[in-house]
């Protein structure tokens, strides 16, 4: 009776269900030990268990809330996390050479991976205002704010990575007016970026932009432009100009692996005993596994410890070559079916929070599957972030869960205004 009143999409808990116990099985393969139970309480997959267990447990108590608790809590939640990522610069313990894990006890856990449902709340929270209008210079710079604040701590925290997955909340707030000269800036500012690191001589990169420069002198003329036209052309690509000859500065204030790891990507560094250690290695085991796989607790790299970290931020290696092409391709379209399903349900709500908050979990979701393939397979710097729902960690795994289960509350009262 209440199922059928809630009209929960059992889909996707299907899918959330389906993916939790893939990363389960997998964790255990990561770690296997002979003689070790997959039920032993005192191993990564034990442990990952117990985790798993709370996370269905939260999920639970999150079907059975009212929704409008979300809504009316979005601010202080909000405000709550942004005070544990302030204590975390004072409290944390280093791990992995960041500074982002509060420890109390024998207990650890990383509110970082809580900022991002926090923050995802608190902006579908603002956009569901009635006087919201993206002509407004405060609507930008509050949304900007909401935003920024989070990442800056993040970043603070010399957690890159985890910083850079705010960057997705620019995807739902497209969805809802913002202008898209933002994102083409940010590819710009990527692209440019990655040239002045490629070209040492930043030469040939001002001689691109005075072409450009010539070709946008040359449609003015022809369509007879204003005068203002010239001025904005010449002052874009004027900052583009600074902007290149700045870029030294930015890398060179990076944190050393951050740099190495950069070096990795672009190929100026391939010291393979080094900092392309673990990219290197990432790509040999996946490659082992040719398009079958080697069978489930069959990884020879695996079992040998080949990749560092293969249990967290490096579990893709694991279904690689055990599963192969064919185990990989299948995880990889459990999570776009993911995201499709989530954009769909998105797209079906009434109210600006639940579309707004909804698009925001899958842009979340999307990032880390983007950037944690990319990083296996070498495409993307290493900045180490999780696959949701498969790496080993209880504190990414509740966030995830409650994450998705709070819209997932949200669309199953879509026909109310929330």
């Amino acid at each position: 009776m209440y199922r059928e009143k809630l009209k929960i999409d059992w889909w996707t808990v299907g899918l959330w269900a389906l993916l939790i116990l893939s990363g389960w099985l997998n964790i255990y393969s990561a770690t296997f030990t002979e003689g070790v139970s997959l039920f032993d309480l005192g191993s990564y997959h034990g442990k990952q268990l117990l985790w798993i267990g709370m996370a269905a447990v939260v999920a639970i108590m999150i079907l059975f809330t009212e929704p409008r608790v979300f809504s009316n809590t979005a601010y202080p939640l909000y405000g709550v996390v942004m005070l544990m990522l302030v204590a975390t610069l004072f409290l944390a313990v280093t791990v992995n050479g960041g500074k982002s894990w509060i420890e109390i006890g024998g207990f650890r856990f990383q509110p970082t991976e809580f900022a991002k449902f926090a923050t995802a709340l608190a902006l579908a929270k603002f956009m569901s205002g009635i006087d919201i209008e993206w002509k407004q210079t405060r609507t930008k710079v509050i949304a900007a704010a909401l935003v920024g604040i989070p990442a800056a701590l993040v970043l603070l925290q010399h957690d890159a990575g985890s910083a850079l997955v705010f960057a997705a909340f620019l995807l739902p707030l497209f969805r809802e007016g913002l202008s898209g000269i933002i994102l083409v800036i940010g590819l710009v500012a990527v692209a440019l970026f990655i040239l002045a690191l490629v070209l040492q001589e930043h030469l040939y990169i001002l001689l691109g932009i005075l072409v450009l420069l010539a070709v946008f002198y040359l449609f003015v003329w022809l369509n007879k432009r204003t005068s203002k036209d010239w001025w904005r052309t010449l002052g874009v690509l004027a900052i583009c100009a600074v902007y290149v000859m700045s870029v030294d500065i930015l890398y060179n204030r990076l944190d050393d692996h951050q740099r190495e790891r950069i070096d990795v990507l672009l190929g100026k560094n391939v010291d393979f005993s080094g900092p392309a250690y673990n990219v290197n290695q990432s790509k040999i085991a996946i490659g082992s596994g040719g398009f079958f796989g080697k069978g489930y607790l069959n990884g020879t790299l695996t079992k040998a410890d080949f990749v560092p970290e293969q249990h967290t931020d490096f579990i893709f290696c694991t279904v690689g070559e055990e599963w192969g092409w064919l185990g990989s391709t299948f995880s990889i379209a459990l999570f776009i079916v993911l995201l499709v399903r989530l954009i769909s349900m998105a797209e079906r709500q009434r109210s600006t929070f639940a579309r707004f908050y909804g698009y925001s979990v899958a842009s979340i979701l999307f990032m880390h599957l983007f950037v944690n393939i990319g990083m296996v397979l070498g495409l993307l710097p290493v900045i180490g972030i999780p696959l949701p729902f498969y790496s080993y960690g209880g504190s990414s795994l509740l966030a995830f869960t409650i994450l998705l289960f709070i819209f997932i509350r949200q669309d199953a009262v879509k026909n109310q205004l929330l």
